[in-house]
């Protein structure tokens, strides 16, 4: 969602008003492109695309007509076949959702929303905007999507904008079903991205858009070197915020980690007291050295984060863990570090254990084991 401020300034400038439509929902598809936005003005003026044209498009282009008439929000549902899938770069036929709604972009609840959210994500925090969709939203997953089935539409409010701190802004007008969308809200700061959650709501099951502004989900690589190099550049293209420190001057050099987004020297521990860290960061000990290892571990067990992970043999690891056993810290509290660290893929190279850790990074943070998808069948 990098590019939705600059759509907005670049778009909103010369159009008092426009249809915004975005692709929430793809089923029977793969791989999955749910956050593609077109912009339309009551001048005609188009910007971005839902897919790549073709049909899904032309359906849009007429919603958009009839919402900029004084329709209200809706939720279009476009069938695809193998031509119009492999238009939009899928794999095979299914159908996509696309929620098309009216916007005032000078006043109103929705300006107010994209002012809290663009202030939070320029002062370097995340947020999360919510949406609730009109009608019986799909999500892709037909497990979710039976809660869904038959629950009574709901007629949505202004969105609302959960910042990363737990401030809520704007409501759909009913308290418990607002906690529950905050409560998705953090769950995909976590994940990064966009996504359509279910939660249950006054009449029934409601299904919500929430997407993740602001930096990602933050990876904290202690200590350089080319491990740390080879997970920063798997790091950035799975979207999380990138920082490597490192305690030694020479190993914390900015031309060796190109992908990171910044690159500190001084006390790791220290720097992690100055983060804002909640359970969608991870903390990855590559180092190698108890001097740096043992007060990080402290600081990262006495945090949120939701993914702790430290580079050693099993000897090295029973070792600290047993220093840390002596300080106090409980077995229970300690389990929360994996290491060895990484999934079992017989890495050897950089590149290898670096990918092993960021796979196992993605496993915790969707709940999932890690196994081969062949044996899950």
């Amino acid at each position: 969602m990098t590019s939705f401020f600059e759509e907005l300034r670049r778009f909103g400038a010369d159009e008092p008003r426009a249809v915004l439509a975005t692709l929430v929902a793809t089923r029977g598809t793969s791989p999955r492109k749910e956050g593609a936005r077109m912009w339309v003005g009551v001048s005609g003026r188009i910007l971005g695309s839902v897919t790549i044209g073709g049909c899904v498009d032309t359906h849009v282009l007429h919603a958009a007509e009839q919402a900029l008439r004084g329709g209200g929000p809706r939720l279009l549902s476009v069938d695809l076949g193998d031509e119009d899938a492999h238009a939009m770069g899928l794999t095979c036929a299914g159908a996509v959702d696309v929620l098309v709604q009216a916007l005032d972009l000078r006043s109103g609840p929705w300006r107010d929303a994209i002012d809290r959210l663009r202030d939070r994500v320029e002062a370097g925090g995340r947020a999360v905007m919510a949406t609730v969709l009109p009608g019986e939203a799909k999500t892709g997953d037909p497990h979710v999507e039976e809660d869904v089935a038959g629950a009574a539409p709901v007629t949505p409010a202004g969105p609302i904008v959960v910042d990363e701190d737990g401030t809520v802004a704007g409501s759909t007008g009913d308290a418990a079903l607002d906690a529950r969308i905050s409560e998705q809200a953090h769950h995909r700061l976590r994940l990064g991205g966009a996504g359509v959650e279910v939660v249950p709501g006054p009449g029934g099951a409601v299904a919500v858009w929430l997407e993740a502004h602001g930096r990602g989900p933050l990876l904290a690589i202690i200590g350089g070197g080319p491990i740390a190099a080879e997970l920063a550049r798997f790091g950035r293209a799975l979207g999380q915020y990138v920082v490597v420190i490192d305690g030694r001057p020479r190993f914390a050099d900015p031309a060796q980690f190109p992908d990171a987004h910044e690159v500190r020297s001084g006390s790791p521990a220290g720097a992690l007291g100055e983060m804002h860290i909640d359970a969608s960061a991870s903390i990855v000990l590559v180092a190698h050295d108890y001097k740096f290892d043992l007060p990080v571990l402290r600081a990262a067990l006495a945090g949120e984060a939701g993914y702790i992970g430290m580079l050693g043999s099993r000897k090295r690891v029973a070792a600290m863990r047993a220093m840390l056993e002596e300080e106090g810290v409980s077995g229970a509290t300690l389990d929360r570090v994996h290491a060895p660290i990484g999934l079992d893929i017989g890495g050897r190279s950089a590149a290898e254990i670096a990918l092993s850790i960021a796979a196992e990074i993605v496993a915790v943070r969707n709940g999932r084991a890690g196994g081969s998808m062949r044996s899950g069948r």
